[in-house]
């Protein structure tokens, strides 16, 4: 066995079982000793788009995905996605193939490349630890919940290895051990949440899969829930659930947030875009924050109490150490903490769609089993309010780099991770254009997949910002598209969407064998921001 074959193996035998990539002569070898090993590979159009799928997939599965690339270019091409993963925080193995001398025109410093992103560089050294340094890559990934770049070098890859060496041990994926929280430091939290007359939990991409236990505690200690963007869906139906806290927040959730007299953040960052700049965060209020890593407490805002521990067994603790039952702040009814049921002036014309009377027709067509993935840009608020989600697991939300283009890959890497769902890619004309040869995969794979773009002809982010100051803004305005022509070639069922009853296209198709994806090119209304645009801007 060699080097490439050894390393592929040890990937798959670690944990590794879903791969995408583009194909080159650098991976070819480590690619299909990857599927040899017991993997699936789906080959991607483009790097940037695999690196994307696999980040996906491991946030919707909780398992780590990796992409195999080409050296040097195939790298270059996946950055933004691995800037993204590593952000993030995804365990994800990045397996590039690498030029080593210097003289070679794949040459480039990929180590370099790992670390200005967040990411981990690790090497393949010699024939004698190619196994191991595989393996212990998985490793860092899952217990460090970081993005590695495993470099395989192609001086290497051919080189036989020892028998010994190759021996790849049939052991259980790798997982993160809990840490434990200091006994004071509950019994800290608990006090608190006996006293307090207004508690509210906000449960961020720490907290994923930890519903029952948090709501336990919510339930006895008298709190509402609310969830970061990336936590969307963990608490759907219970009746004291706010929704997303920050940006996207209705303005009922805000008010009720903003009313807490304690603001517990379980494995959330409280960043600008989750506390709106701390403007959700009352002056005299209390910020406790529950993380398992202790360099997150207190990094993004002024924090009463910190709590390095599990956010699990912390909830658990506390609710065994809490007493009888309070009140709290479920003491009247939340009234209306969904957008859909906030009433607006319908902008809808005869040629264009208000996104939001095309996002509520939408949510009401869907089936509920869907997985939502949704791209940057201004329209990105709506889908993302607007559309329910039965779980945290129905929405993947990969705008911690705040790319456009993301978003069509996000949701092949979803459905595969969901395949009992219905996948939903919401997009807006810019991001579908940048990312339009992943329809070829969508396609290809035979997803079940809706595709909706809310093309407004523009950046609509930089048009609304911008453009009322006086600047001109053609340079982020473009002539129309016939988006859903693009998607008919790509093998697409398509349709244009301009008001509602155009989207009986969507529901004849809902209704259908589903045999071809379907792809909706809605000409939304160009002429207004929307509502979350300035409180984003305010970050830049």
């Amino acid at each position: 066995m060699n080097v490439a074959d050894a390393v592929g193996r040890a990937l798959a035998a670690a944990g590794v079982r879903q791969v995408f990539g583009v194909i080159g002569s650098g991976n070819f070898h480590l690619t299909n000793a990857m599927v040899a090993g017991g993997a699936q590979f789906v080959a991607a159009r483009h790097e940037g788009g695999a690196a994307t799928m696999a980040d996906a997939y491991s946030r919707m599965s909780g398992t780590v995905a990796a992409i195999s690339m080409h050296q040097g270019c195939g790298l270059t091409n996946a950055m933004t996605g691995i800037a993204e993963a590593a952000k993030s925080g995804t365990p994800m193995i990045v397996v590039a193939a690498e030029a080593t001398e210097p003289r070679s025109n794949f040459y480039v410093d990929q180590d370099a490349l790992a670390r200005a992103v967040g990411a981990v560089p690790v090497r393949i050294t010699s024939a004698e630890t190619a196994v191991a340094e595989a393996v212990g890559a998985v490793e860092t990934a899952v217990r460090e919940r970081r993005t590695v770049l495993l470099n395989v070098p192609l001086s290497l890859q051919a080189l036989e290895i020892p028998a010994e060496a190759g021996e790849t041990a049939s052991a259980p994926p790798p997982s993160r051990d809990a840490v434990v929280p200091d006994a004071a430091e509950v019994a800290a939290l608990t006090d608190l949440l006996r006293r307090a007359e207004r508690p509210v939990f906000v449960a961020g991409r720490g907290a994923r899969g930890l519903r029952q236990p948090l709501e336990a505690l919510a339930e006895r200690s008298g709190a509402l829930l609310a969830t970061s963007a990336v936590a969307h869906g963990l608490f759907h139906g219970n009746p004291w659930s706010l929704g997303i806290s920050g940006g996207f927040a209705c303005p009922r959730t805000a008010e009720l947030i903003r009313g807490a007299d304690l603001i517990v953040g379980w494995g959330c960052a409280l960043n600008m875009w989750t506390m709106r700049h701390g403007q959700l965060i009352a002056p005299d209020a209390t910020v406790v924050q529950v993380d398992d890593d202790k360099s997150a407490l207190g990094a993004h805002r002024e924090i009463q109490l910190g709590i390095t521990g599990d956010v699990e067994l912390t909830a658990t603790l506390a609710l065994e150490a809490f007493g009888e039952q309070r009140v709290g702040y479920r003491t009247d009814e939340l009234g209306s903490v969904r957008w859909r049921d906030v009433g607006y002036d319908d902008t809808s014309t005869a040629e264009r769609i208000d996104p939001r009377t095309l996002s509520i027709a939408l949510d009401d067509l869907l089936p509920a089993e869907r997985v939502v993935a949704v791209d940057s840009g201004n329209f990105m608020g709506y889908p993302s309010a607007y559309l329910s989600v039965p779980d945290e697991n129905g929405f993947c939300f990969t705008q911690a780099f705040q790319s456009i283009g993301l978003g069509l890959a996000t949701a092949i890497g979803a459905a595969l991770a969901q395949p009992d769902r219905l996948p939903v890619a919401a997009l807006g004309d810019g991001g579908a254009l940048m990312s339009a040869a992943e329809l070829d995969t969508v396609r290809r794979l035979g997803l079940p997949m809706l595709v909706v773009v809310y093309n407004d002809d523009a950046y609509g982010a930089e048009v609304h910002h911008f453009g009322p100051s006086g600047y001109p803004v053609d340079t982020v305005t473009f002539p129309p598209t016939d988006i859903a022509a693009i998607g008919r070639g790509y093998g697409f069922e398509a349709a244009t969407v301009r008001t509602v009853n155009d989207l009986t296209a969507v529901k004849d198709w809902l209704n259908g064998s589903r045999s071809a994806p379907m792809l909706v090119d809605a000409k939304v209304v160009a002429d207004e921001p929307s509502w979350w645009l300035e409180e984003a801007f305010r970050g830049h």
